[in-house]
């Protein structure tokens, strides 16, 4: 006698979100929008809507410190919410400080191979975090430190740009015939410390 089969349940994958994750969906969400935002604010020239790109950055941070203490707090741990959160990373902390940079007026030849390099820096400190936090916690079940900045402190250089944006003080320079913003710099060495292998940084 064949086995009964059984239908197939829609949105499969949405049921088996935990709370924690839907925290960590709203954290891309602000990604998202702060990605839209700082289309809107190229293409209409209001202020306002730069500013809000970059607030909510720190809401994305916001949601990334919850999803993490939710899923403690209700033990409820899992593969997809990993992915499901360094995804979200990528987008809020990488790929958004990005592009709002750019929408500011880091947008010179220099200045997008600054803020690529900085993003995909964001994006590889994310990979070698997933397969190497199982070593780091082997000996506690804890991740004792993050070796390399973690890519939510983007929200530094963020808030720089942001500052001297609003003061008019981008820093243009021009170096054998090539411009760039020195504001960039900041971004580039934000990267650079997310790679750092030799850098620890205490996990609380």
């Amino acid at each position: 006698m064949s086995a009964v089969r059984r239908p197939a349940r829609h949105f499969s994958m949405i049921r088996s979100f935990h709370l924690a994750d839907l925290f960590t969906i709203a954290n891309g969400f602000c990604g998202m929008t702060a990605l839209f935002q700082a289309m809107a604010f190229l293409s209409t020239g209001e202020r306002w809507r730069l500013d809000a790109a970059a607030l909510l950055i720190p809401l994305a941070l916001l949601f990334d410190v919850l999803d993490g203490r939710i899923a403690r707090w209700r033990h409820q741990a899992s593969a997809l919410g990993r992915e499901l959160d360094s995804l979200a990373d990528v987008i809020s902390f990488g790929v958004a400080p990005a592009a709002i940079a750019f929408a500011a007026g880091l947008d010179t030849g220099l200045d997008t191979l600054g803020l690529t390099f900085f993003a995909l820096c964001g994006l590889s400190r994310l990979a070698r975090y997933n397969i190497t936090a199982e070593a780091l916690s082997a000996e506690t079940g804890k991740v004792g430190y993050f070796e390399g900045t973690p890519i939510p402190t983007s929200i530094v250089p963020l808030g720089i740009l942001m500052v001297a944006f609003h003061r008019a003080m981008l820093l243009p320079v021009r170096f054998l015939s090539l411009e760039f913003h020195l504001i960039a710099l900041v971004f580039v060495l934000s990267g650079m410390l997310m790679i750092s292998k030799t850098l620890r940084i205490p996990k609380p």
